[in-house]
């Protein structure tokens, strides 16, 4: 335990002098993959969240679909699941097939079939539902990617930055010993240091939440299949 602590102390105090020794592009360089990581961090929080709750939901409501009878069970119900994509496609179709079934004048009863075309009509509907829900998810994965190819090529930039005013004033002074150069060589670096320490947690968490992200797909797709399947096993009049 006290020899963790020695060398987290030390290594503050590396970190610490090493800042001193930095110039200030280098400062301004590490200052914005501060904010850079800050996004990067928040993101990776809420849309890990965001998928899990969303995988829940869909669990829940396929359930609660699987169990109805009748297509427009739940809708006809009224039933609500907030922040669910299934249930937001599933809501998008049955208001069509609904709109279709009632026709156009107010006050008229549910038909007991649709044709083709209003069948097509509904699966347009629901395939822009698809889309438009999954780009919900995929909202704001671009910040975790601008993080992961940005962040190391901003580090970069100011350990060229820092190792050419280190040969700079290596020049300057007319001497190229290691008390001279190392200070600024090693406040160089860090900026590198930065760029990797916000690069690195936004690849794994970028590459986790695409996998996550083309899942949430494949279920939508699936879903909303499965609901066209039914619409026209139960709306749909055999010829």
């Amino acid at each position: 335990m006290s020899a963790s602590f020695c060398f987290f102390a030390q290594s503050q105090l590396q970190v610490v002098w090493i800042w001193g020794k930095a110039t200030i592009a280098g400062r301004c360089i590490i200052f914005v993959l501060i904010i850079f990581s800050v996004f990067a961090w928040y993101m990776m929080v809420s849309k890990a969240l965001q998928m899990r709750r969303a995988k829940r939901l869909n669990l829940f409501f396929d359930s609660e679909f699987r169990g109805q009878d009748n297509v427009l069970g739940i809708f006809d119900r009224r039933l609500q699941v907030s922040g669910c994509p299934m249930f937001a496609v599933y809501q998008e179709g049955c208001v069509e097939l609904d709109a279709r079934l009632k026709g156009e004048e107010p006050g008229q009863g549910r038909k007991r079939f649709v044709s083709l075309k209003s069948m097509e009509h509904i699966k347009r509907t629901l395939e822009g539902a698809v889309a438009r829900e999954c780009l919900k998810l995929e909202s704001g994965l671009i910040l975790l990617a601008i993080a992961v190819s940005g962040a190391p090529f901003l580090g970069l930039l100011g350990t060229v930055w820092g190792v050419m005013d280190t040969f700079a004033q290596v020049g300057q002074a007319g001497k190229a010993d290691l008390p001279t150069m190392a200070p600024g060589v090693s406040a160089a670096l860090i900026t590198t240091v930065a760029g990797l320490l916000v690069a690195i947690p936004s690849m794994f968490a970028y590459n986790w939440l695409v996998h996550t992200l083309r899942v949430r797909t494949v279920e939508l797709d699936n879903f909303a299949q499965d609901l066209v399947s039914k619409m026209e096993t139960e709306y749909v009049k055999e010829e």
